[in-house]
Formats: structure tokens, C-alpha cells, sequence
């Protein structure tokens, strides 16, 4: 992990329920599970945008449990991997709010993150073919550190919180201090219901411009 969030979440580290990670994904392999992301890349996000970086969180559930897709960032596939439904969604949202043009077969969001826009998972892992598998192994004790840490040490950070579960993280982040911008989950199931037309995309940059910040260009650059 990245040094400064290594330095922000040191405590985390030595806690019992983070040592019983560990002995759990260690169990897993022995047991010849997959697990999704691969090993190097489970805290891909904090490597991609460092602490003191961060302007946006986007807040995901876990990582996706196809092979190939998971790559450590909440949203994003790898390149050559076609974009799932929800991301294809955000991407039809973006070009309505902002007139961007998304491409259709490329969905890695790593230059979002680059310019700080945490794409985290509430769970940093997940068995294959198998969702939400990892949901109670202790990873929401940690990402729910990482938003209270955010909360506490930082100001003005925009979060966007798409359908109930992001939302529920509410209760983690003061918002005396930081902007809260709330819709539907972009899922093919909940995207008719709030999430498109939400502007979501262009109200952060507008939050982050309002602060002397530099906006995000949600614009993404295929190789």
C-alpha cells in the first residue's frame, strides 16, 4: 500500500479483525479458492490516488466475481475488459450531464483515480462466481476506517453515494466538513430510479471548483 495511507491507517493494520483477514484470504487459497483481485492489486485503489490526493470517494460494494474483471478500483475493469452494465450506465449518465463521450468497449477508470477519485469497494475481495462471498470477513471494519479517516482529516471531499448501501456510510462522514451527493445505484435494476440525471458528474466539479480545486475530467483516454 501506498506510503501516506500506510502512515494514515497504521492502527488498522495490528487490530484483530485485520490479522483475521489475512488468516482468512490465507485459508481461502490453501483451500484452492480464487480470489478476486488478484493479490497485488486488492489495494489497488489507495496505491492509484494517495490520501493527500483525494477530492472524490465513490463507494462500491465488492469487487467484481467474473475472471478478468476485477482490478482493485470500485466500477473499473481492466483494459480489454468490456465495460459490466453498471459501469455502462455511469458512462451513459456522464455523456447526458457533461457531453463527454464515453468510450463503449474500454472501462478503466484508473485516470479518474489518478486525478483523486478513491474508487473504493466496501469489500477489498471476493471469491469467483461467487458475490458478496467475502461480505463478512471484517473488510467493511476497514473501509469503514478508511471513510472515517477521510472524514477526519481532510475537507471539502465530494462522495457519491449510489443506492442504499453506499449510503449508509453516511453515518461515517461529517457533513459539517464534506459534500454528500446522493441517487440510485447505476445497476440495470435501480437506474431508472434516481441515478440517471442525477448530474452528479458535474455537480463534484462544481463542488471542487467552488473550493479553488481543480475539477476531475471524467473524460477517459483509451490507449
Amino acid at each position: 500500500m501506498e506510503a501516506s495511507w500506510k502512515e494514515v491507517l497504521k492502527h488498522e493494520f495490528t487490530k484483530p479483525y485485520f490479522l483475521e483477514i489475512v488468516t482468512f484470504l490465507k485459508m481461502e487459497r490453501s483451500a484452492g479458492k480464487i480470489i478476486f483481485p488478484p493479490g497485488a492489486l486488492i489495494f489497488n485503489a489507495f496505491n492509484q490516488t494517495r490520501f493527500d490526493k483525494v477530492k472524490v470517494v465513490i463507494i462500491g460494494q465488492d469487487p467484481y466475481h467474473n475472471p478478468g474483471q476485477a482490478h482493485g478500483l470500485s466500477f473499473s475493469v481492466p483494459a480489454g475488459i468490456k465495460p459490466p452494465p453498471s459501469l455502462a450506465n455511469i458512462y451513459k449518465e456522464i455523456r447526458t450531464d457533461t457531453g463527454i463521450e464515453m468510450p463503449v468497449e474500454y472501462g478503466n477508470l484508473t485516470r479518474w483515480a489518478e486525478q483523486g477519485v478513491l474508487l473504493l469497494n466496501a469489500m477489498l475481495t471476493v471469491r469467483a462466481n461467487e458475490p458478496a462471498s467475502h461480505a463478512k470477513i471484517g473488510w467493511m471494519n476497514f473501509t469503514d476506517a478508511v471513510i472515517e479517516k477521510i472524514s477526519d482529516q481532510k475537507k471539502g471531499v465530494v462522495f457519491l453515494l449510489w443506492g442504499k448501501f453506499a449510503q449508509d456510510k453516511q453515518v461515517l462522514i461529517d457533513e459539517t466538513k464534506h459534500f454528500l451527493l446522493k441517487a440510485a445505484h447505476p445497476s440495470p435494476f435501480s437506474v431508472d430510479k434516481g441515478f440517471y440525471g442525477c448530474k452528479h458528474f458535474s455537480r463534484a466539479n462544481e463542488l471542487l471548483i467552488q473550493q479553488g480545486a481543480t475539477p476531475i475530467d471524467w473524460k477517459l483516454l483509451t490507449p
